[in-house]
């Protein structure tokens, strides 16, 4: 299922990914930004990113020259009208999206345009009943760098028609080359649903005084062959994203393992936020 026209809300970090990578396959994307300012910042990562991938010899000028001229920036939620596909990739908040959200069924008339979050954490019902099309609404969970990480996310809340999930899977894997797993509509999907737990009892090892975070990451990384320890892995989310998404698991299952601990909530209080913040559980400045 090719699609020619999509859309993104938010040049962020993930914003920035998916818009690169859905240029790189053929797509036109329109990416909507708040300001002018934050326009120019989203353009310049998208080109950095794609200059990186002629440097290290993934793709060629020419490649980089096509996906650049097939990505607009726009302050104008309009601009989203008669897009095939458009995904949210703002900040894991929930009113933060639902606005997001409220704006773009106001802004798009075509019935068939098929509305996406790239949430986390956030169950999708929640969000696809502040629109108008809950049929045509569904998670698409990327991870980060987008432009590197395979896996997508596939959610469908109990109202996602077959159609809708279908077209977006098989978007997915045929023209961005995806790897799907789909899950159902339950905070934390899959992943996040493991990994959170986990990092939070390393969090907690911690904050107890049982070992030091580079014991804690360096057990991990040799005694279970993981590519990354817990807490390097939570500075590189960012613990404002951990916190966010443990706090929508807690609220949704009221299991303890879920809980955030004290620490954590404190750093993020903070402005420790890990390596955007250039420090967390480790120091970034240098």
């Amino acid at each position: 299922m090719s699609m020619k026209r999509v859309g993104v809300v938010g040049c962020g970090l993930m914003g920035s990914g998916l818009a690169e990578v859905m240029a790189r396959s053929g797509s036109e994307v329109t990416v909507y930004e708040i300001d002018e300012q934050a326009m120019s910042a989203g353009r310049a990562r998208i080109e950095h990113s794609l200059n990186r991938a002629v440097t290290a010899g993934k793709i060629e000028d020419g490649d980089r020259d096509d996906a650049l001229s097939r990505i607009t920036l726009t302050t104008d939620y309009g601009a989203f009208d008669e897009l095939e596909l458009v995904i949210e990739a703002v900040a894991e908040n929930e009113a933060i999206k639902t606005a997001v959200f409220t704006a773009l069924d106001q802004a798009v008339t075509s019935p068939d345009t098929i509305f996406a979050s790239n949430t986390s954490s956030i169950p999708i019902m929640k969000l696809a009943m502040t629109t108008s099309r809950p049929e045509k609404f569904l998670g698409l969970h990327f991870f980060n760098p987008v432009t590197v990480m395979r896996l997508v996310e596939v959610v469908p809340s109990l109202l996602t028609d077959d159609l809708t999930t279908q077209t977006a899977s098989t978007f997915m894997t045929d023209q961005l080359g995806k790897r799907v797993i789909t899950s159902k509509d339950r905070s934390g999907f899959i992943v996040n649903a493991l990994l959170v737990p986990y990092q939070l009892a390393a969090i907690r090892m911690l904050e107890s005084g049982f070992a030091t975070a580079e014991d804690i990451d360096t057990g991990v990384l040799e005694g279970l062959a993981n590519p990354m320890g817990p807490l390097t892995l939570a500075d590189h989310i960012g613990l404002d994203t951990v916190l966010a998404v443990a706090e929508s698991l807690y609220a949704e299952f009221k299991e303890p393992l879920y809980a955030p601990p004290p620490l954590l909530s404190r750093m993020v209080e903070a402005g420790l936020l890990g390596k955007k913040a250039g420090r967390g559980f480790y120091d970034y400045s240098t």
